[in-house]
């Protein structure tokens, strides 16, 4: 195998892997934490934590990496990970909530490192290779679509308390993954004096509108689709269906979030960045419109499946559209920014899913969501219509 494939697979390997971890957490973590939560309020707590530690956890990794190298960060985040399934793990023992909070906080830093896997993957490639490398990165999710729930479930009743087991399996599939990761070898990357000469300040970078709108896109269907996926296993269990469908839908919902991106990239090309991330605003519309149907399991089946391909549509066409807001040396302060606002908008959704779920239930949580939708779709459309402006007076 080449070397330049190899590191592509065990990147991808590695992908697969954390992202197994992280939608173990989405699936198990509100039901762990209802059944030790004061209040049912509390309930998505747990995952509120994870995504309080990636916020944390986002810019320290990735200026540390910039020191020691992608390889001793990533396999660091790998051993936070495994840290933090046994301190999970332990919170259900003793039936803490915030020990348990405190095991998933350490997970999050694991997100948080694993988030640069497919920077990664564009610097160990070359031109040729490097829009292929970063799809099969990303594809390590349909495995994840279909590991996490099952690992969670797996665990679930293996040992008691119920759920124990999960977090210990989740230690052990963050340990195997600090393994592969220490054959990654990434070199190292170095800006030369002019190209950190004419580097914008940050205001500068943030306050273009293509900047603007490609953040808020990204962070509208990072904090909707969190928002609601959070919810769901709160919800499903309010409405009589069991763990196993449950997992059936968080499953659903992955591949759904993640299968589109071995086309999105096309869809893009063909029929621009905007349009695409128009057609996530929709799609994500499409999910309230069914969550509104019904609380039976396919209306939350096609709702989330839904929410997934709106999420992937909004978060490539985002990360693809502020590309083109920054230079290669303003890249590290433009992606962290841009990276640290979409987790700490997901904390937020995280946390307040529970309080939703259990004071308006599903069906309103839901319907919330329209006018975020509304107001993202407006930016989406003035972004479209500025450019054509632009446009034409260049032209005239």
């Amino acid at each position: 195998m080449h070397a330049m494939h190899r590191q592509v697979f065990l990147l991808a390997s590695a992908q697969a892997l954390f992202q197994t971890v992280s939608v173990l957490v989405m699936t198990i973590g509100g039901l762990a934490g209802a059944q030790i939560a004061p209040t049912p309020e509390w309930a998505t707590a747990p995952i509120a934590s994870m995504f309080l530690g990636t916020a944390i956890a986002t810019v320290p990794a990735s200026m540390w990496m910039a020191r020691v190298g992608r390889r001793v960060g990533f396999v660091t985040g790998a051993l936070l990970g495994t840290l933090g399934g046994l301190l999970a793990a332990a919170g259900v023992v003793f039936a803490s909530l915030p020990l348990l909070c405190l095991g998933t906080l350490f997970v999050g830093t694991y997100q948080a490192f694993a988030q640069f896997y497919r920077f990664a993957a564009s610097e160990v490639s070359d031109n040729a290779f490097r829009s292929r490398a970063i799809s099969l990165v990303l594809a390590g999710g349909v495995v994840a679509a279909l590991a996490g729930p099952a690992l969670g479930r797996l665990g679930g009743d293996l040992m008691q308390p119920a759920y124990v087991a999960s977090f210990l399996i989740l230690s052990v599939v963050s340990l195997i993954a600090a393994g592969v990761l220490l054959g990654v070898k990434v070199p190292r990357q170095v800006d030369t004096a002019e190209d950190k000469a004419s580097a914008r300040g940050l205001g500068q970078i943030v306050r273009q509108p293509t900047y603007l709108v490609a953040l808020f896109g990204a962070v509208t269907g990072y904090g909707v689709m969190i928002l609601a996926m959070t919810a769901t296993p709160l919800a499903m269990a309010h409405h009589h269906h069991g763990l196993a469908e449950t997992a059936t839908v968080i499953q659903l919902h992955v591949l759904g979030m993640f299968l589109p991106s071995f086309f999105t990239g096309s869809l893009i090309a063909r029929f621009g960045v905007l349009r695409v991330m128009f057609t996530g605003i929709v799609l994500l519309a499409g999910h309230v419109l069914i969550s509104l149907s019904g609380t039976e399991f396919y209306s939350f089946a096609g709702a989330l499946i839904l929410l997934g391909v709106g999420w992937n549509f909004l978060y490539v066409g985002g990360t693809n559209l502020l590309t083109r807001a920054y230079s290669t040396a303003e890249k590290g302060k433009a992606q962290a920014t841009n990276d640290l606002t979409i987790f700490l908008v997901g904390l937020a959704a995280s946390l307040s899913a529970g309080v939703l779920q259990n004071t308006v239930g599903w069906q309103t949580l839901n319907m919330l969501l329209l006018p975020w939708l509304a107001i993202a779709a407006a930016a989406i459309v003035w972004l479209g219509r500025r450019r054509e402006g632009v446009l034409e007076t260049r032209a005239l």
